[in-house]
């Protein structure tokens, strides 16, 4: 594949550090770059995906759709040509949301009454 047909990718992670760039054909589906952010990173990270449904990608304020290929989402990217284009990742563990519903479950049996007839 000549090197033009290749898109330099790179992913953002929620604390402003970079995965990447990696090079993917226009196409390489949404899907298969959440793969890639999956198994080769975030390292060292306090919240690190487990499944592909865990990442969500964002480019020009657009989440972008598993199905689509990175040419059908190219438009937004037209003025980057020969550049580096750059992917937000947010990544939303189907654990944290358990956590926070049992506290707030958790919540209602805490409060004491502390009042005193006299």
């Amino acid at each position: 594949m000549p090197a033009e047909d290749l898109l330099d990718i790179k992913f953002r992670l929620y604390d402003g550090s970079d995965i990447g760039p990696f090079p993917y054909s226009a196409a390489s589906t949404v899907d298969m770059l959440k793969q890639r952010i999956v198994s080769d990173g975030p390292k060292g990270k306090t919240i690190i995906p487990k499944a592909v449904n865990e990442v969500k990608l964002i480019s020009s304020g657009k989440i972008l759709e598993n199905n689509k290929t990175v040419g059908q989402c190219q438009a937004p990217f037209g003025e980057v040509a020969g550049g580096v284009i750059v992917m937000h990742v947010v990544i939303q563990p189907a654990l944290a949301k358990t956590k926070t519903e049992k506290k707030i479950d958790d919540s209602p049996r805490k409060i004491v009454c502390s009042c005193s007839i006299l």
